[in-house]
């Protein structure tokens, strides 16, 4: 059993990873703020303390004294569009609230922090807000290994869908507005040509490789490690997987055309490789829809 912390665990990502973690016993405390589209009070269990505070309280003298072994930080502003219009914003919440975070764990004596980057850096992290903060972010993770000596993974996703994912709004993943579209028969909306390529990985895989990540004896610190497939669909493809009608919309600023996770260094270091595919997933859904009607 371990004492651990987890930034942003009310969200769509934090949440199933606490639910994870729980299951295996640990103890686990979450900070989060409560801010985005993705948290909801409703995930909170009675077995896991939970502190409804911004990670730049961090410093605080009521948070002072807690010993943790390890730290998940998954706290941040997410999503690439809704960067443009706040670049300050997912600065200081993605950029500041990691030193922040950071900090905080060495002070705790943590034996590892994982930080949960983004396959938006692939992209180029001069895209658009968002990418280039979470990339900055990696970047502060670097300092403090290479100055404090933390141990700290590096963890980049790849296009996370699943139970909990936000669904309508701004934060919506591209997964979750196709079942919300097809669940109220409406058209999937498609951006642009439709012919970009995401690799797609399903939350409880990425929550099994931020454990594996924790915990491996073989990562280096300060290294990236991918949590995606290996394999990537255009999101043509992934409407026919959800739906039978489409109908285009223009183009979005600041994304990647392809994005694709190499996971060998990750499957070197921990064992971790996926289990769940977008394809079964959908199949899923539209089972369920048919039993619905």
């Amino acid at each position: 059993m371990a004492n651990l912390l987890v930034t942003g665990g009310l969200g769509f990502v934090g949440s199933n990873l606490v639910e994870v973690l729980v299951r295996r016993h640990h103890r686990v405390t979450v900070i989060d703020n409560l801010c985005s589209e993705s948290s909801s009070r409703a995930y909170m269990r009675p077995d896991v303390e939970y502190w409804i505070d911004d990670v730049r309280n961090l410093d605080r003298q009521k948070y002072a004294g807690r010993r943790f072994d390890r730290v998940f930080h998954l706290a941040a502003l997410a999503r690439i569009q809704p960067s443009f219009a706040d670049p300050l914003g997912y600065i200081s919440s993605d950029v500041m609230g990691t030193a922040h975070v950071l900090e905080y764990a060495r002070n705790c004596s943590a034996e590892r922090l994982v930080y949960a980057g983004s396959s938006s850096a692939y992209g180029g992290p001069m895209l658009n807000p968002y990418a280039w903060a979470k990339y900055t972010g990696e970047q502060a993770c670097q300092m403090y290994v290479e100055v404090y000596g933390m141990d700290v993974a590096v963890a980049r996703f790849f296009n996370v869908y699943g139970p909990r994912q936000p669904r309508t709004g701004a934060w919506a993943t591209v997964v979750g507005v196709f079942e919300e579209q097809s669940l109220k028969g409406l058209p999937l909306t498609v951006t642009g040509d439709g012919e970009q390529r995401r690799d797609f990985t399903h939350v409880s895989d990425i929550a099994e490789g931020l454990i594996a990540l924790s915990q491996s004896e073989g990562t280096e610190s300060g290294k990236i490690y991918n949590l995606g497939t290996g394999r990537n669909h255009s999101i043509n493809e992934l409407a026919r997987m959800f739906g039978d009608e489409v109908t285009y919309i223009p183009q979005r600023p600041g994304e990647a055309r392809t994005t694709l996770a190499d996971i060998s260094a990750t499957t070197a270091a921990t064992g971790w490789t996926p289990r769940f595919s977008v394809e079964d997933y959908a199949y899923q859904h539209r089972l369920h829809l048919a039993g619905a009607l």
